[in-house]
């Protein structure tokens, strides 16, 4: 399904022209207002990104270690893997959710889980009950994860979708801000307090969904896909066009959604579980997705997210309080170059950032490892004070492409009827390589120290590679347009044949018997 022959030669959508230049997010209430749930939406990821600083922090408290008798080996991997096993408990329903009850509900019951679990992990009073807490953690955030940036994606004006749905994998980094910084604060603390303060605040972003998230529009594909086509096309008119559902841009983008999903579901069987490596275009999109998936986790990225005090205790520095402050500022730097990148990602191209991501992070991993030998044979502290600049540069080159891309390029080559599927394919092998590294990482770095780095070292280099061949240019095309790439042009030509029809036909009707649909819509409440 898709509309690729209507994408122009510069590689601009076919609609481009429908588009009011007037209409910004920051002159137009509409816009204004759907951007607000948009940020609500975004937040989903803060709580994930949270999870994972607080407890590179909580490693470095004496306060959490000495409570639960100093956790290593495999035992810290549990600790760190654990919300990763209660993700993968939680994928078999995921998609079910998201495509059955819809985005919204599902993002609505994750929250829930997760504030449930966070009361248990801010009073848990055993290592046991710490690492139920985070499977159940784990549980909730698979559902609200996996709904929430399909939702931002399938409702947002068609020119600002693909900055605002990188945008939603970048405010990742917000959340270990606010993790590192809390666990900094904490850290005088003499109480246990020192530990429970940063987990009760994890909870904070999911509070906030369970109070507002039911009034969220819903994604106007997943009414189409539930016949609910009225709804769909008055929710695309409130936020799009001020109202007017004769507005060209809403009956483009209705119409096209609605032949969209009804070609995938009819003529193309583009349907179940089955059907993600049916077709060549989808074995082609699955290859891709699975392979950032474990790109994004085995490109040593992985050391210094969950296991940042034993590459600093491997080049000497050891005092928690600095340890605590480096995290802090690095969160900040990632926070920053993801959200350049995101806000580049229609002009600079998905291929670009790709490929200028991989080849900084290859260098600059090099160079790390070169300065960790250095100092592993020599002591130096200028080798120590080079790894942690090169840490600094590494993930400045990794933020360039895989923390605003790997979410937004998924959801955007996946069609509607696969696409909770598909996503959901794509948070598995996260979880799995996660899960791998955090209990792999930890055992790996204390029995070879530096010489474990040379390992994705040779990853790095795979990954330029495969990129280089097989990732596809994406930029500035509708969700139905960008599945011609992969479809094919006659499914384009059908689904843009369809979309270039008039009004639709009940519209079309009220308009005559009514005079003003605009009028009728404009002071519907959301829908």
């Amino acid at each position: 399904m898709g509309a690729g022959a209507v994408t122009t030669n510069d590689g601009t959508s076919g609609f481009a022209h429908l588009i009011d230049p007037n209409r910004k997010w920051y002159n137009n209430k509409r816009l204004i207002a759907l951007n607000a749930w948009i940020v609500l939406l975004l937040i989903t990821s803060s709580t994930n990104g949270y999870d994972g600083s607080m407890m590179n922090g909580l490693q470095s408290l004496p306060q959490w270690k000495d409570y639960f008798n100093s956790p290593s080996g495999s035992m810290l991997g549990l600790l760190n893997a654990i919300q990763n096993i209660g993700c993968l408990a939680a994928y078999p329903f995921s998609p079910y959710l998201s495509d059955g009850i819809g985005r919204r509900p599902t993002v609505f019951l994750g929250a829930a889980i997760m504030c449930i679990a966070t009361v248990i992990q801010t009073a848990a009073q055993s290592v046991g009950m710490f690492i139920g807490a985070r499977f159940l953690i784990g549980f909730g955030l698979t559902f609200a994860a996996g709904a929430a940036p399909m939702l931002v994606t399938e409702i947002s004006y068609p020119s600002y979708r693909a900055p605002l749905t990188s945008t939603y994998n970048s405010l990742w980094y917000s959340g270990a801000i606010v993790a590192a910084w809390t666990t900094f604060g904490t850290f005088k603390i003499g109480s246990t307090w020192s530990w429970r303060i940063p987990s009760a605040l994890q909870a904070l972003p999911s509070v906030i969904q369970v109070a507002l998230m039911l009034f969220c529009p819903e994604s106007p594909r997943w009414l189409v896909s539930k016949g609910k086509d009225d709804q769909a096309l008055k929710t695309l008119a409130y936020y799009h066009a001020d109202g007017n559902v004769n507005d060209p841009l809403v009956q483009y983008e209705f119409n096209e959604i609605k032949t969209a999903i009804e070609f995938d579901r009819t003529v193309a069987a583009n349907v179940g579980w089955k059907s993600l490596f049916a077709t060549p275009g989808n074995r082609k999109r699955m290859r891709i997705i699975i392979a950032l998936a474990f790109f994004s986790q085995w490109s040593g990225n992985g050391l210094v997210s969950y296991y940042l005090n034993k590459v600093f205790d491997s080049i000497g520095i050891t005092d928690p309080t600095i340890q605590l402050l480096i995290n802090g500022i690095l969160q900040i730097w990632n926070l920053g170059w993801a959200l350049l990148a995101s806000s580049f990602v229609d002009r600079l191209g998905r291929r670009l950032l790709f490929m200028t991501s991989s080849a900084g992070m290859l260098l600059f991993f090099i160079m790390q490892t070169v300065c960790s030998a250095q100092f592993a044979a020599h002591g130096s502290d200028a080798a120590a004070h080079a790894v942690i600049a090169f840490i600094f540069l590494f993930y400045a080159s990794y933020d360039l492409a895989f923390t605003p891309l790997i979410v937004s390029y998924t959801v955007e080559i996946l069609p509607f009827p696969i696409r909770a599927k598909g996503f959901t394919v794509f948070n598995f092998a996260i979880s799995l390589s996660l899960i791998f590294n955090q209990y792999v990482n930890p055992v790996a770095l204390d029995a070879i120290q530096w010489k474990y780095y040379l390992v994705y070292v040779a990853f790095l280099a795979f990954e330029l590679v495969f990129l280089y061949f097989f990732v596809i240019e994406t930029k500035n095309k509708s969700l139905e347009e960008t599945a011609a790439i992969f479809d094919g042009e006659d499914a384009a030509e059908h689904i843009h044949g369809a979309a270039l029809g008039g009004p639709t036909e009940m519209y079309e009707k009220d308009e005559k018997s009514t005079g003003s649909s605009r009028e009728n819509v404009q002071s519907l409440p959301k829908v």
